[in-house]
């Protein structure tokens, strides 16, 4: 494990309790302590064994066998102003053949708001480590395939920044600031198949900066019709492929117009200054190749100018509409010019009682794979149980709740480290019934890259992926020693570089058994595959038994 990856699992191991809620001891070991933080808070550690087969159906028939031997920790915490969600696991699988490698994997979803002293006051952060299956193209399909370590993808992310929100008699004041990290590990190299030997660079690491304020009054307050807003941001995202960077700094004015007591028209207007650059690659001084590095990667050449790939400096706007009936029910829609054409983006979040949640989202923006991936995981609710494969231990695309807003599918389409215009729509769905939780999840992501002319990556510039996604899980009681747990994923990738469609399924059936105070059997089964237009199809069947002990 890698220094970075070193340091991203502790962040993730401390993010699994909020402060107070956990001690070490002398070795570095992690015992729970009684919580100061809040009324209520579980600490499920657990470790786990299990033996797995998988048979591969296409395109060759093989058989594996391994043994899987993890540890890992469920945490949910609630206080007065403060909560915590997460799932941190570490595992090792062990092969029962020499044709089959050993592996390990840390796996890890965490989301938390934290008062800082005040309500007013929190800290926000979150982080994600988590595995994908990557086709030869850069298309990534969520979860590994299982006894297939040499084309999975590790992905790593952080984030963690302050939020403020304050009222100084009529004028309201917030602010936000968000840092995030992420690191994309193995496999080292891909090519393209079908449209030639371009290498597709996968991402390496990412930072991101995302700073927000605004200061106004509602209607009422200050005016008798009309509420006013002055505010600005900032969006820094850098990728080391190349030393991309976005540069993205606005100032806008807004105004709100209540129409009833439950509608209000929202306009704003603005500047925004938006600059996405690059450097180009070390070239081979005989070939005018460019060099690619030992991690599979293009070498960047610091001595080489940044280039323009995308400038606008102007006038920005958007106008639409708020409609929030009852706290239950909320609507906004909007319409506006940015990035030099029409924009569109909203939200819906209708919950009829407490046990039910639907969300709806429509975005409109400039991304890196880091970038996107720190917002998706800033947007999960702190109130959450993570999705397993039961056979990988890898966490799903969504997680489970009936707090909205609970999926990240399309964060995972494409692993290019090529800056884009990211367009699309989400959709989730969370019950809880009792004995039954279930949920869904679908989208359409649209990626339009961002290259600039004269670089190794501008045959990339005008190229545009698309994905549909589509998740749904269910967990229901049996009686009181059992459950069954069910999930299944599917996602079409369309290739705008080399016209090729991939279709990822993956799908899982688990039974759990209590069998004594602490100890729980698992009994499992699972397929997974890949259909592709010019390559093999891939498919392999599963079948788990396994123990855990939970402290």
């Amino acid at each position: 494990m890698t220094g970075h990856i070193r340091i991203i699992a502790l962040a993730l191991a401390a993010l699994a309790v909020p402060a107070g809620a956990q001690a070490q001891d002398q070795d570095g070991a992690q015992k729970a302590t009684p919580s100061v933080r809040g009324p209520h808070i579980e600490v499920a550690p657990y470790i786990e064994a299990a033996e797995v087969l998988s048979a591969q159906l296409d395109p060759y028939s093989d058989t594996v066998t391994y043994t899987t031997l993890a540890a890992g920790v469920d945490v949910s915490a609630t206080g007065r102003y403060s909560s915590a969600s997460a799932s941190l696991r570490y595992e090792r699988h062990f092969a029962n053949d020499s044709s089959t490698r050993d592996s390990d994997a840390v796996s890890g979803i965490a989301r938390a708001s934290v008062a800082l002293g005040s309500p007013n006051i929190t800290m926000e952060a979150g982080g994600l480590a988590s595995q994908s299956w990557v086709n030869g193209d850069g298309t990534a399909f969520g979860n590994s395939l299982p006894g297939d370590d040499s084309s999975t993808s590790r992905i790593y992310s952080v984030y963690a920044g302050p939020s403020i929100q304050s009222r100084e008699g009529a004028i309201e004041v917030e602010g936000h600031y968000r840092f995030g990290y992420t690191k994309v590990e193995t496999p080292d190299a891909l090519v393209v198949g079908a449209s030639g030997p371009q290498v597709v660079d996968l991402a390496d690491e990412s930072t991101t900066h995302s700073a927000q304020a605004r200061v106004g009054f509602a209607p009422g307050r200050v005016l008798p019709v009309v509420g006013v807003g002055v505010g600005g941001g900032w969006n820094e995202q850098n990728t080391s492929n190349l030393d991309q960077r976005v540069r993205d700094r606005h100032l806008r004015a807004d105004m709100t117009v209540p129409v009833s007591p439950t509608m209000a028209l929202v306009g704003g207007v603005g500047y925004e200054d938006v600059e996405i650059s690059s450097r180009d690659a070390v070239r081979d001084p005989v070939t005018n190749d460019p060099v690619i590095g030992p991690n599979g990667r293009y070498v960047t050449d610091k001595s080489a100018p940044r280039v323009i790939a995308y400038e606008s400096d102007g006038l920005i706007w958007d106008a639409g509409v708020m409609w929030r009936p009852s706290r239950r029910t909320s609507l906004e829609a909007f319409v506006g010019k940015r990035y030099d054409s029409t924009t569109y983006y909203g939200s819906f979040a209708y919950a009829p009682n407490g046990r039910e949640s639907f969300n709806v989202s429509v975005y409109d923006g400039i991304q890196t794979f880091g970038g996107l991936i720190t917002d998706r995981l800033a947007g999960l609710p702190s109130q959450f149980q993570a999705i397993r494969s039961p056979f990988s231990g890898d966490v799903g695309t969504c997680v489970n709740s009936t707090e909205g807003g609970n999926c990240i599918g399309d964060a995972f389409g494409s692993l290019n480290s090529v800056v884009y215009r990211n367009r699309g729509v989400s959709l989730s769905y969370g019950i809880n019934m009792g004995r039954t939780q279930a949920g869904l999840g679908i989208g359409y992501d649209r990626r339009k890259y961002i290259a600039a002319a004269g670089t190794v990556l501008a045959a990339f510039n005008g190229v545009e992926d698309e994905q549909y996604w589509a998740t749904i899980y269910a967990t229901t009681q049996i009686d009181r020693r059992s459950s069954l747990s069910a999930n299944a994923y599917g996602s079409r990738f369309s290739n705008g570089l080399t016209g090729e469609t991939s279709f990822a399924y993956s799908a899982s059936l688990a039974y759990y058994r209590q069998l004594i105070a602490g100890l729980s059997g698992t009994a499992a089964v699972g397929l997974d595959g890949i259909t592709r237009d010019s390559l093999p199809d891939l498919q392999a069947a599963s079948a788990l038994l396994g123990l855990r002990y939970t402290f």
